[in-house]
């Protein structure tokens, strides 16, 4: 059993939202081998309440409170210093200071590092293996969003795509090792970055398809009327801008149905901006306790992003859920192995309410019981976990993956 230190750019418990459910449950599993050490950020109050969780997790814990108000002043500063926002956002001085005793006390042999963002953090502790998971390209979706803005906002996009890129690359040239969620990630970094493609490799999200199951009871809590649902953070702009999109596109036209279904928007933080798409058939949840009542009873679930990175978490939880599920193209991105008769992808307004209209008129139960299927299949956490366990006994041996595990379905080149 060795030492491990877990670098992480936010409290990855309670996993309520997509970076966190892969955080969190790499973490568990992590812990159940290894001695491991955490060092993260808490950015919300309600989340302080978690810490003795990890504490019962991981051999030792290390934290700061990190004020979102502070760190866009942080941001701010990196107009001059000339780094990423997203590296400014988190610079903390203290938190170096903690993390570099963390080091200090347990001597880990490996660390991981959850986020590009939090790098830095380790550059004079590279005598240590490294793996650097990046879950996705998040420069690229710095470039969609000024592909989606004017003026400022689109130079001020663009410097974080640039800036952010040249980050990503610098720790992927000193990791030991880069981790992406998909494979359509790692090709896209390996064509970015060409300088470390063999040191890039896939270890996929997973669901848990004994918790996300249809066979469990559930009250329904649309009541008689059809429900097409959205699950997902409510603060995050491509969930608030394809809402905005499906309300104001789709909706109209969902309207001349025959059986004419609610919305569900369900998530925590709405914005204003999301708040007020509420009315007749459009239900606003905020928060709720369990998304499963309403995933198993929708008779559509929707994922209509227009910018999206890696695999959506809601999209695997859905299809785990049994249900018909409606997606567009940048949704279905990571889902490598999904066929047409498991899911529906749809790009315009026409075709998406098109593709719901199907699923309204019966062929719902067809789709959902293969999208289940698939995710028993390919989308079970353990498959990622075996892959990382190997790659991290090659690493932490000494050894370069790039050469030992170029026969393993996880390298970039051999997925």
């Amino acid at each position: 059993m060795r030492d491990l230190l877990f670098l992480c750019h936010r409290v990855p418990y309670p996993p309520n939202k997509g970076e966190k459910i892969r955080a969190w449950n790499i973490l568990q599993h992590l812990a159940q081998k290894h001695r491991v050490h955490l060092a993260t950020f808490i950015d919300r109050a309600e989340d302080l309440r978690h810490v003795a969780k990890l504490q019962s997790v991981c051999a030792s814990m290390f934290w700061r409170s990190l004020s979102p108000i502070i760190g866009r002043w942080r941001s701010l500063s990196s107009l001059v210093s000339g780094t990423p926002l997203t590296q400014g956002y988190f610079a903390d001085a203290r938190f170096q200071a903690g993390l570099d005793g963390l080091v200090s006390r347990h001597k880990p042999d490996l660390i991981y590092v959850f986020s590009s963002s939090v790098a830095p953090y380790v550059r004079q502790h590279w005598g240590a293996r490294v793996i650097c998971d990046m879950v996705d390209v998040d420069s690229a979706k710095w470039h969609q969003y000024a592909e989606r803005s004017g003026g400022l906002a689109r130079q001020i996009y663009s410097r974080e795509g640039r800036l952010l890129l040249a980050l990503e690359r610098q720790v992927a040239e000193r990791a030991d090792a880069v981790l992406f969620v998909s494979r359509a990630e790692a090709e896209l970094f390996a064509r970015l970055a060409p300088e470390s493609a063999s040191r890039i490799h896939v270890v996929n999200n997973g669901v848990d398809a004994e918790h996300f199951c249809p066979a469990l009871s559930f009250s329904n809590p649309f009541g008689g009327r059809p429900a097409v649902v959205f699950t997902g953070t409510m603060d995050y702009r491509p969930n608030v801008e394809a809402m905005e999109w499906f309300v104001r596109q789709v909706m109209p036209r969902l309207r001349l149905h025959p059986l004419a279904p609610n919305l569900w928007i369900v998530g925590a933080n709405p914005t204003r901006r999301v708040r007020a798409l509420a009315g007749d058939d459009v239900f606003v949840t905020g928060s709720v306790p369990d998304v499963r009542p309403y995933l198993r009873h929708a008779s559509a679930v929707v994922a209509p992003l227009k910018i999206g990175r890696g695999i959506q978490n809601k999209v695997l939880e859905g299809m785990a859920m049994g249900a018909a599920v409606v997606v567009t193209s940048e949704a279905r991105e990571g889902l490598d192995g999904c066929c047409d008769d498991e899911l529906f992808t749809a790009d315009s307004a026409e075709a998406f309410s098109q593709a719901v209209a199907r699923i309204l008129d019966g062929e719902g139960s067809r789709i959902g019981v293969r999208a289940r299927a698939r995710v028993m299949r390919d989308y079970a956490w353990e498959g990622g976990f075996a892959k990382l366990d190997r790659l991290i006994e090659v690493v932490g041996c000494g050894q370069q993956p790039s050469t030992v595990m170029a026969k393993l379905p996880l390298q970039v080149s051999g997925t």
